[in-house]
C-alpha cells in the first residue's frame, strides 16, 4: 500500500481527486481498515494540536522571587544572620519575600484557573467511512486518508482535499480573517501557488461548513494541518518583559547603586574614627536594609491582584499579573475586524427596489429592527415580494436567534423576518418543487415553487438570488413599482450605479428576482439554469458584517486617551476600509502586498503613521507590522480571535484573545482574553492598566521617600557622629518598613482611578518610575524626613542616644519618623492637588490603615514587651506631641510645592500629567 506523504506532501489542492486518493493509499468507497488507520494513528500521532508545555506549579512559585529587589533583600538577611548572629531581621525579611511570592503565586493560579474554564475543544466528533461503513469517532483518532463526510453546521476536523461535493460553503475567518464565507468545490481547477484563501478544492482543520455537504480525504492532521503551522510560529514570537518589569528592575538597581554607594561612605568615616569593623559591618546591613523598599514587591503585587480582580468582574482574565500594567502604556492597538470590531453575523443594511432606497435598522441575526424608506415615507407593498424571495431562495435557519447556515443568506432571512414574513410558515406554505443549487460557475441560486399570479394562474414561479451582473444578463424586465417596465439600458444603468455605491461602501451586493412558468407546460427535467433567461429584477441587497455598537465609541475613547487603533484583516481592502470609516478609524487602507513592496522595517515603521487599515494580510504580515512598531519605541497591544492572529498576539507587548469566538491558540498565545468578545472591554483595561500605574507611582514615592529618608538621616549621623551613627536598630528599620510602609502603601494601590485617566497621552514605554520631576519631590520629602528626626535626636531630653541603648531621644526619632510617613501618606496621594481637597477623603482605607500603624506605634512605645523587644522608652503626651508636629511639617512643604506646580502650570496653560 501506498504510503501517505504528509512530510513534503504535494500540493493536495493542486492534485485531481483520483490522484490524490491514490497517493494517500486508500480506498474511496470503503476508506480505511481500522488495522491500518491504528497503524498510521501510530505513525502520524493524534489529530490534536500540541500544546504549550505548562509551568510547573514549582517553577511559576520560583519565578516570583527572579527581581533585583527581592535578592537584594534575601542577600541583606542571610548576611545579617551570618555576622550578627540575630534572627529578628532575617525572619522579617523572609516574610515579605514569602508574602510578595504567595500573592503573585496564587493571582496567577486563579487566572489560569479562569482560563481553563474558558477552554473548549477545537474539534470533537467526525463521520468517518472505515472498514466500508460510516462511523462517529472522535476527531483526534483521524489520520492521513481517512475519508470523511461534512455538512452544513459541522466543523471541519482536518486539512483535507474534496472528493465530492454539492453547493459547498465554509467560513474560514478563524484561518484567513474572511467574513465571507467561501465557496468551495472538488473539480476547481487550482493552481499550486494559489495562497490559502483560494483553495476552493481544500478543506482546513476548524473552520466552519455553512452550506452544503461534501466528501473529502484527510490530507494532514495535527500540528501538520495549515492550523498547526500557524500554531508552530507561537514558537518563534517570544514575549519580552513587561514595562512595569523592566522598571521594576531597574529600580532595584539604582537603590542598590544608591545603598551601596552610602554603605562604603559610613565605612571609610567609620574606619577613620577608628570603629571597630565587626560593629561597622552590622551597621552597614542595617543600611543596605534601609535603603531598599522591602514592602515594594509586595505592593505592586498587591495592587496588580486588585486590578486584575476588578478586571475579571468586568470581562477581562489577565494572565500574568505585571501584563495589567501595561495595558496603561499602550500607545497602539492593532486589532482583527472580523469578531472583535464586527459581530462577524452578516447584517442587511441596504435595499434598493424600484430605484429607491430603503435603509435597514438592527445588527447580527436578531430580528429586532425595522425597514425605512430615506425619504420618510411607507414602505410599499411591493416589498414584500423581495423579501418573500429572499425567504424561500435561502437555506439558512434562525434557530433561537443562532444562525445555522450560510451567513449571507442568514442575513436576507433576517431581513425577511423584519419586513413582517413569517419564513418558517412561508416555507411551510410553499415547499420547494425543484431548485438550482448555488455554484461558483454560474453565480446563482435558484428555487421553484407552485404559484398564482397576479392574473389569477397557476404557475410554477421561480425565486432567484445572485451577483448583480449575473441577474441582469439573464433578465428582461424590472420591477419598477406600480409595473413591472422593460430591463432597457436606461434602467440598467441606474441599476448598475446602485450596485456600484453599494459595493463601494465595503457591501456585498446580491440580487434577487424572479421568474413564472406556465405550470401547465412546465417540465422539471429541462435545463432548469437555461430556462432562466426573462428573469424580473426585484431588488438590489447590500449586506455587511456591521461593527459592534460600543466599538466606536470604544475607538472614539482611544484616540482621546492618545492610542492609535489601527485594523489588520484578512479581508479585502474596499470592505475593511468601509468598516474603519465607520468606526472612525483615521488613515488609508493598504493590502499586504503593498506592505511587502516596503522591503525595509524601519521604512515601515514610519510609513504606518498613514496607514489605519492593512487588509489581505499573512500571519507574517502582522507580526511584522508589531514588530515594526516595537522597533520604533511603541507599546503594542494586538487583538485577534483567529488561530493566524495568535503569532502576532504573542509578539505584541500585550495580545488580547476573544474568550467567546477565539480558537484555543489564540487564547494560549494571549496575555489577556476578553470574556465578552467585546472591545470596549479594552478600553476599560486600559483606564485600569493607567490608574493601576498611578497608584504605583504614588506608593513608589511614598516608599522610596522613606527609604532615603533613612540614607539620609543614617549617612548625616555617620558623618557628624550622632547616635553613634546609628539613628535606628535595625528591627525599628524594619517596622517602618514593613509595617508602616505595608498597610498604608497598599491602601494607595486601591486609590479610585482619577476621571482624567483617559484625557491624557500614554506615557512612553521605556519612562522611568522616577521621572526627574518625581525624584525631586522624593528628594525634598527625604530632605525633610532627615532633618526633622536628626532635630528630635539633638533637641530631645535625657542622655545622648547610643546604639543598642533605649533612650527618650531615640524613642522620639522613631515616632517622628513614623508620623512622617503618615503625613506623607497624604502628599502622595495626588502630584498638584491640595491635601485639603475633597478627594483626599475617597479612600477610606488610607485612613483605617494609617490608623492601624498608629495603633501599632503606640503598642511598641507603651508597652513592656514590645519596648524591650523594639528598644523604646514610654513617651510623656507633650513629647507626642512633639513628634506629631515634627512630622507635620512635611504636610506644609508638600503643599508649599505643590501651589507653585499648579501655579506654573496655569501659565503654561497646561493639564497636569503623571510625568509632570
Amino acid at each position: 500500500m501506498v504510503q501517505p506523504a504528509t512530510t513534503s506532501a504535494p500540493a493536495w489542492y493542486a492534485l485531481p481527486a483520483e490522484r490524490a486518493v491514490q497517493e494517500l493509499g486508500v480506498d474511496q468507497a470503503s476508506g480505511l481498515s481500522s488495522v491500518e488507520a491504528a497503524r498510521r494513528l501510530e505513525r502520524y500521532g493524534p489529530n490534536r494540536l500540541v500544546e504549550a508545555a505548562r509551568e510547573s506549579r514549582l517553577r511559576a512559585f520560583l519565578r516570583q522571587f527572579q527581581n533585583a529587589l527581592i535578592l537584594i533583600l534575601l542577600g541583606s538577611a542571610m548576611v545579617s544572620l551570618i555576622v550578627s548572629r540575630e534572627w529578628e531581621t532575617p525572619v522579617a525579611i523572609a516574610v515579605v519575600v514569602l508574602f510578595n511570592a504567595m500573592i503573585g503565586f496564587v493571582q496567577e493560579a486563579r487566572a489560569e484557573a479562569s482560563l481553563e474554564a474558558l477552554r473548549r475543544m477545537l474539534v470533537t466528533t467526525a463521520t468517518v467511512r472505515r472498514d466500508g461503513r460510516l462511523v462517529r469517532l472522535d476527531a483526534a483518532q483521524l489520520v492521513p486518508g481517512d475519508v470523511v463526510e461534512v455538512e452544513a453546521g459541522a466543523r471541519v476536523p482536518a486539512d483535507a482535499r474534496l472528493l465530492r461535493s454539492a453547493s459547498l460553503e465554509v467560513q474560514e475567518s478563524s484561518l484567513t480573517g474572511e467574513a465571507q464565507a467561501v465557496v468551495k468545490a472538488a473539480d476547481a481547477e487550482v493552481d499550486e501557488r494559489a495562497p490559502l484563501g483560494d483553495r476552493a478544492t481544500a478543506l482546513f482543520m476548524n473552520t466552519m461548513v455553512t452550506r452544503g455537504h461534501a466528501i473529502a480525504v484527510v490530507t494532514a492532521t495535527g500540528m501538520a494541518t495549515e492550523t498547526g503551522r500557524i500554531a508552530g510560529l507561537l514558537q518563534d514570537a517570544k514575549p519580552g518583559a513587561t514595562p512595569l518589569q523592566r522598571q521594576i528592575d531597574t529600580l532595584g538597581r539604582t537603590l542598590a547603586v544608591i545603598a551601596g554607594v552610602v554603605i562604603v561612605i559610613v565605612f571609610v568615616l567609620g574606619l577613620v574614627r577608628g570603629q571597630d569593623f565587626g560593629d561597622l559591618f552590622i551597621s552597614a546591613v542595617s543600611l543596605a536594609v534601609a535603603a531598599i523598599p522591602e514592602g515594594l514587591p509586595a505592593v505592586v503585587a498587591f495592587t496588580l491582584a486588585v486590578g486584575t480582580g476588578r478586571l475579571a468582574r468586568r470581562g477581562a482574565i489577565v494572565k500574568r499579573l505585571a501584563s495589567v500594567e501595561t495595558l496603561g502604556s499602550t500607545s497602539q492597538i492593532c486589532t482583527d475586524k472580523t469578531g472583535t470590531l464586527t459581530l462577524n453575523q452578516m447584517t442587511a443594511r441596504e435595499l434598493v427596489l424600484a430605484g429607491r432606497r430603503f435603509t435597514v435598522s438592527g445588527e447580527g441575526y436578531a430580528t429586532e429592527g425595522r425597514i425605512r424608506t430615506t425619504d420618510g415615507s411607507p414602505v410599499p407593498d411591493t416589498l414584500d415580494e423581495a423579501l418573500i424571495a429572499m425567504a424561500l431562495c435561502s437555506d439558512a435557519v434562525l434557530r433561537d436567534g443562532e444562525l445555522v447556515g450560510d451567513p449571507t443568506e442568514g442575513a436576507m432571512v433576517v431581513l425577511a423576518e423584519k419586513g413582517g414574513v413569517d419564513v418558517d410558515v412561508l416555507r411551510q406554505q410553499r415547499p420547494r418543487l425543484l431548485e438550482v443549487p448555488f455554484d461558483a460557475d454560474y453565480k446563482f441560486m435558484a428555487t421553484f415553487h407552485r404559484w398564482t399570479d397576479e392574473h389569477g394562474r397557476d404557475v410554477v414561479r421561480c425565486f432567484v438570488k445572485g451577483a448583480p451582473d449575473v441577474l441582469a444578463a439573464r433578465a428582461d424586465r424590472y420591477h419598477g413599482g406600480a409595473e413591472v417596465v422593460p430591463f432597457d439600458d436606461d434602467v440598467q444603468a441606474k441599476y448598475d450605479q446602485a450596485n456600484a455605491r453599494l459595493a463601494g461602501q465595503g457591501m456585498r451586493v446580491l440580487a434577487v428576482g424572479t421568474q413564472d412558468f406556465p405550470a401547465d407546460g412546465f417540465d422539471p427535467t429541462d435545463d432548469l439554469k437555461d430556462m432562466l433567461d426573462r428573469v424580473v429584477v426585484v431588488a438590489l441587497v447590500g449586506i455587511v458584517d456591521p461593527p459592534r455598537p460600543e466599538a466606536g465609541q470604544a475607538i472614539a475613547e482611544c484616540r482621546a486617551a492618545g492610542i492609535r487603533v489601527r485594523m489588520i484583516t484578512g479581508d479585502h481592502v474596499v470592505t475593511a476600509g468601509a468598516i474603519a470609516a465607520e468606526l472612525g478609524i483615521a488613515g488609508q487602507a493598504v493590502s499586504g502586498t503593498d506592505l511587502d513592496r516596503i522591503e525595509d522595517d524601519a521604512e515601515l515603521g514610519r510609513r504606518l503613521d498613514d496607514i489605519g487599515v492593512i487588509a489581505r494580510v499573512s500571519p507574517e504580515h502582522k507580526i511584522r507590522i508589531v514588530r515594526a512598531l516595537r522597533a520604533r519605541g511603541d507599546v503594542v497591544a494586538m487583538t485577534g480571535d483567529g488561530v493566524n492572529d495568535a503569532p502576532a498576539l504573542r509578539e505584541a507587548d500585550i495580545g488580547i484573545a476573544m474568550g467567546r469566538s477565539g480558537t484555543e491558540v489564540t487564547k494560549e498565545a494571549a496575555t489577556m482574553v476578553l470574556t465578552d468578545d467585546n472591545f470596549a472591554t479594552i478600553v476599560r483595561a486600559v483606564r485600569e492598566g493607567r490608574g493601576i500605574y498611578e497608584n504605583i507611582v504614588n506608593f513608589t514615592r511614598f516608599q522610596v521617600s522613606t527609604a532615603f529618608g533613612f540614607v539620609l538621616t543614617f549617612l548625616v549621623a555617620s558623618l557628624t557622629g550622632v547616635a553613634g551613627g546609628m539613628p535606628f536598630t535595625a528591627l525599628q528599620i524594619l517596622f517602618v518598613n514593613l509595617v508602616m510602609d505595608g498597610p498604608p502603601a497598599m491602601s494607595i494601590g486601591v486609590d479610585p482611578i482619577g476621571v482624567d485617566a483617559m484625557k491624557r497621552s500614554p506615557r512612553p514605554g521605556g519612562e522611568r518610575i522616577l521621572t526627574p520631576q518625581r525624584l525631586w519631590r522624593i528628594l525634598l520629602a527625604s530632605a525633610v524626613m532627615a532633618a526633622g528626626t536628626l532635630a528630635v535626636l539633638a533637641l530631645a531630653p535625657g542622655p545622648e542616644p547610643q546604639p543598642g541603648l533605649a533612650t527618650v531621644a531615640g524613642t522620639m526619632a522613631f515616632a517622628t519618623f513614623v508620623f512622617f510617613q503618615v503625613f506623607n501618606l497624604l502628599n502622595v496621594r495626588h502630584f498638584t492637588r491640595s491635601v485639603f481637597a475633597r478627594e483626599t477623603l475617597n479612600n477610606p482605607s488610607a485612613f483605617v490603615a494609617t490608623a492601624v500603624v498608629v495603633v501599632l506605634l503606640a503598642l511598641v512605645v507603651e508597652m513592656e514587651p514590645l519596648r524591650r523587644f523594639f528598644t523604646t522608652v514610654d513617651l510623656t503626651s507633650g513629647q507626642w506631641l512633639a513628634c506629631v508636629a515634627a512630622g507635620s511639617t512635611i504636610v506644609v512643604a508638600s503643599e508649599l510645592l505643590k501651589a507653585l506646580t499648579r501655579a506654573r502650570l496655569r501659565r503654561r496653560k497646561v493639564a497636569w500629567t503623571p510625568a509632570t
